[in-house]
């Protein structure tokens, strides 16, 4: 079926959304993205095929992540006129166990994450709630208030967990393409521009630049022009673009396909990680789907505009998540930035006028056509509009992808969303905005989250990783990783950034290692000053920011190692030991039991001792102790 109005997906619409909502027989979706995969799901998912292999009756499908990947693998069972629930950490032990206790109307409250008051995407206001005369089951929670969801906003993600991301027509009966083709159909290419610049959206992918002034600049530029998704995602801890496109691939098509109207422009190019396998395989499914669905290719809907899509693979280097370097990447050739006197929106891909916005900004595009511009703008801040996806990662309960208005305080996104610092530790920072971005203390916690917010406390928004630290961090050891990361990752174009992130990165060894002389901390502010001012690009100007921000508030740990010769938290290994408080010590043998070299002894009942002889510091007594008897010194 060639489709050329929105009266076509209506259709579609209409025939898949029963099979979404209220399927005939019982329908089972197995979180299938890396994060269920790795945690057990594709064994579970076969084995759910094995006992239900002909679809009949029981439907095992595959969806993508929902978000909290701390209860993976997450399996939700949905039937017409039964409560729609989600069990968490369904392994293959456990799910053909759970798809007989839901056909026979019982409910393991243990298994159970919730039940779900309204699965409908935020798009789907006049949309029938199959739902609303099914009777809840008493005593089970619901699930959009669990307070990991509670607080969220699905707009990026809307559609992530809740369809087969292999599945246009499940993608269609949630709205997919409707706001395509009223563009192609019904809008000139400026009033779509109009409409993001009035949505307030800026760039999702670090940068932050506004996405409708960019797509006018590159609109004005006579030539071919290209539309580029940079999902090249290589912060550590960060995975938010990945999971929208294991789960939502359609999304960040329809984007970039709304981008071509406005600009206009026939190629599109998505530069995706050659480390995301399941991500390629997703995108090459959706855009083959479109392509026979006639919503890629040429003369698109019956219209004189053609649009077509090719993927390319990167090999991992960070530094082709800038701009310029991944263009150049693009075309074949080293992946090294530029200087930016020529934006790319003037001379980008192959010296053509290049609109380059990240997955997560392609995949808002879709809602903000369809629901306007001012529902997008009503959301965050004054200079910050609209939601952001986070990856919430370290020294935290609940780890996964949140999605959240702009405004939000960190305290509400570590200690509600997250539900705080595990083991009882004590919050010592939160680092925003991956390897380049800054740490943040304690005092700052209820900042609002924007960009202008984080930016003016030495931290950067970033493409979105938010890694917590706990009371057992090491701040300036923390420092030196990221600057290891940094110098392995430059591109060693410029001065500044090749031999200013080599200098810190001894200086920073030196210090951890012991050898800490004094003026190091100074000196580390001074090279830092001097990569902000001179670096060649972003990725260069923005290294130093892990340095600088850990020097500004925490400044005491670097005196300690440097002039104490001691490190607080216990990791620097030259610069501490370990030893047993007599008057907290109850003498319960675990660290005894536990200690791989024998250097733990005394009485059962009585405090124990550590040898510091036959010590070497591995940290398990630490760990096992659950007196808080061990200590750091």
């Amino acid at each position: 079926m060639k489709i050329q109005s929105v009266k076509d997906l209506e259709q579609i619409s209409q025939l898949y959304g029963k099979k979404l909502y209220a399927p005939e027989g019982i329908k089972v979706n197995v979180g299938m993205a890396s994060c269920g995969i790795a945690a057990g799901a594709q064994a579970a998912y076969d084995k759910a095929l094995e006992a239900y292999p002909d679809g009949k009756g029981v439907a095992i499908c595959q969806t993508g992540c929902i978000g909290f990947c701390e209860e993976e693998p997450l399996v939700e069972i949905l039937s017409l006129g039964k409560p729609r629930v989600i069990y968490h950490h369904v392994t293959e032990d456990k799910i053909v166990d759970v798809i007989a206790s839901y056909q026979a109307g019982e409910f393991n409250k243990k298994q159970i994450m919730g039940q779900m008051r309204d699965p409908r995407s935020v798009l789907e206001d006049g949309v029938e709630n199959p739902l609303a005369d099914v009777t809840p089951i008493d005593g089970i929670p619901v699930f959009e208030d669990n307070p990991f969801y509670s607080s969220q906003v699905k707009v990026a993600m809307r559609n992530c967990g809740y369809i087969d991301p292999d599945s246009i027509e499940e993608y269609i009966a949630r709205r997919g393409y409707v706001a395509f083709l009223n563009a192609l159909q019904d809008m000139q290419p400026a009033e779509i521009i109009e409409v993001i610049k009035a949505s307030g959206l800026r760039g999702r992918g670090g940068g932050g630049f506004p996405t409708g002034i960019k797509w006018a600049t590159c609109a004005k530029h006579k030539g071919q022009r290209a539309i580029i998704c940079n999902a090249d995602e290589g912060d550590p801890g960060a995975y938010m673009d990945r999971s929208i496109l294991e789960g939502d691939p359609h999304s960040v098509l329809e984007g970039m396909l709304i981008a071509a109207v406005a600009i206009g422009s026939s190629n599109g190019y998505i530069y995706v990680r050659n480390e995301y396998p399941l991500a390629v395989k997703r995108l090459l499914t959706a855009i083959r789907q479109a392509e026979e669905y006639g919503l890629l290719g040429d003369n698109i809907a019956g219209s004189d505009f053609s649009f077509h899509i090719k993927i390319s693979t990167g090999a991992g280097a960070f530094v082709c998540g800038e701009s310029t370097a991944l263009m150049a990447s693009l075309e074949g050739k080293v992946g090294r930035p530029r200087a930016k006197y020529v934006h790319t929106v003037e001379k980008g891909f192959r010296n053509q006028p290049s609109n380059l916005n990240n997955v997560e900004t392609y995949a808002n595009v879709p809602a903000i056509m369809l629901k306007g511009a001012s529902w997008f703008a009503g959301m965050g801040t004054e200079h910050s509009k609209g939601t952001k996806v986070f990856s919430l990662v370290g020294k935290i309960k609940n780890t996964g992808l949140v999605e959240v208005p702009m405004g939000i305080s960190l305290r509400d996104i570590v200690f509600t969303i997250g539900g705080g610092v595990p083991k009882k530790k004590v919050f010592k920072a939160v680092q925003t905005g991956g390897p380049s971005g800054g740490c943040i203390p304690e005092r700052f916690l209820d900042l609002p989250v924007d960009y202008q917010k984080l930016t003016e406390v030495g931290a950067i928004m970033g493409s979105g990783g938010m890694i917590v630290m706990d009371q057992d961090t090491c701040m300036v050891d923390v420092a030196r990783y990221f600057v290891d990361f940094l110098k392995e990752e430059s591109c060693g174009q410029c001065n500044p950034c090749r031999e200013g992130l080599k200098q810190m990165l001894e200086i920073l060894t030196r210090i951890c290692d012991g050898e800490g002389r004094e003026g190091d901390i100074e000196l580390l502010e001074e090279v830092g000053s001097m990569m902000q001012k001179f670096s060649l690009c972003g990725l260069g100007t923005s290294a130093p920011n892990p340095v600088l921000t850990t020097i500004l508030y925490f400044r005491d740990e670097y005196e300690a190692h440097i002039r104490d010769k001691k490190c607080p938290s216990g990791v620097c290994k030259n610069l501490f030991h370990y030893e047993i408080d007599p008057e907290a010590c109850t003498g319960c043998r675990m660290c005894f039991r536990k200690c791989p070299q024998e250097a733990i002894s005394g009485e059962k009942k009585k405090a124990h001792s550590i040898d510091q002889q036959l010590c070497i510091k591995c940290g398990i007594c630490y760990d096992v102790c659950k007196f808080n008897a061990v200590t750091i010194r």
